[in-house]
């Protein structure tokens, strides 16, 4: 067993740090019922250390709490999408010994989600963060559709360009709206019966490779994925996929 809680100040002290919005004016009382909102939770102590009105009627805290809970981190089971990803070298050489062709890989982010920037990050020659995007390996001919495609559109222009591998993103998650966009998405991949054609990976803020599983996906990246990531999960998995044939 491996019986860990959380840490503040003391190992094991249990200190956590909490931060919400209640529907009540700013001021002394609004701290107090935030207070009393975080112990109601179930922490032992608890300190409202920052407040802010957000309007008139509306105010945000950050909470100090402790909590006795803890978590026996040897029963965790996740696995990541990718263990050690290659670098852009690396994916590239691994695509000239293995298929002998470029790769295609198509992207976009879908329903009415506009925000380019995760698909940007992954895609875009520039990259993010001094990683390079898949526009930049010579080895990968990639497609950016960018925001606000259709579900079905990205579909039918993976099968156009007869694409190895879809790439969705999505930043807009509130009410659980990217849960129903991506089971749409596979819904119509399934009536379609396409789901072996292509290798299917996901990813945004809320999106884990867990849920990404769980939703039919192939794999899922959230924050801190950079483009050697996805290229890394969708070269081996077209290789396995190549060699289970």
């Amino acid at each position: 067993m491996n019986i860990v809680k959380a840490y503040g100040d003391t190992l094991n002290d249990g200190a956590i740090q909490l931060s919400f919005t209640l529907p009540i004016p700013f001021g002394g009382k609004a701290k107090e019922a935030a207070r009393l909102f975080v112990l109601k939770m179930g922490f032992k102590h608890a300190d409202i250390v920052h407040s802010a009105p957000l309007s008139d009627d509306f105010t945000f805290f950050v909470a100090y709490a402790k909590t006795e809970n803890s978590i026996d981190y040897d029963e965790v089971e996740y696995t990541e999408a990718v263990d050690k990803a290659m670098s852009m070298d690396e994916v590239n050489a691994f695509i000239k010994q293995n298929f002998k062709r470029k790769i295609t890989i198509i992207g976009a982010c879908t329903g009415f989600d506009a925000h380019t920037v995760g698909i940007d990050a992954i895609m875009n020659m520039k990259g993010y963060n001094h990683h390079f995007g898949l526009e930049r390996y010579p080895m990968v001919e990639a497609l950016n559709l960018g925001a606000q495609v259709p579900n079905e559109k990205l579909i039918e222009q993976a099968k156009k360009v007869n694409a190895d591998a879809i790439i969705i993103s999505q930043i807009v998650t509130q009410k659980d709206a990217h849960i129903k966009n991506l089971t749409n998405f596979i819904e119509l991949i399934e009536a379609e019966k396409l789901r072996e054609r292509f290798v299917f990976v996901i990813g945004g803020p809320r999106i884990s490779n867990k849920l990404a599983i769980e939703l039919g996906f192939d794999a899922g990246f959230g924050p801190g994925t950079y483009a050697e990531d996805v290229a890394t999960f969708i070269v081996k998995k077209m290789y396995e996929k190549m060699i289970e044939k």
